[in-house]
């Protein structure tokens, strides 16, 4: 006897709370774009994480650049790697 199993790819349908102005800009901003809401969501979503990223990586080089100990080391381990290269090609 053969027996067949078969997946379902279980979607999530979370429900969120959004204010109604949120869901007036989203509804718009789906419109405009010509997508679904959910991919519109998805990209913000997608957009913000990023940012947050890069604004954390941002505050992380400031601090780096702000102390002069760490600055100084970080200098001298570029310059390390400067030299290892040794690839020949002239600096622009």
């Amino acid at each position: 006897m053969i027996v067949l199993l078969t997946m379902k790819a279980i979607a999530e349908n979370p429900n969120i709370r959004i204010t109604p102005r949120s869901k007036a800009a989203l509804r718009a901003l789906a419109k405009a774009e010509g997508k679904p809401m959910q991919k519109v969501l998805d990209e913000a979503i997608e957009q913000y994480s990023r940012d947050k990223f890069l604004d954390e990586v941002n505050a992380a080089y400031s601090a780096l650049w702000n102390d002069p100990k760490l600055a100084k080391e970080e200098k001298a381990e570029r310059a390390l790697w400067d030299r290892a290269a040794g690839d020949g090609l002239n600096r622009e």
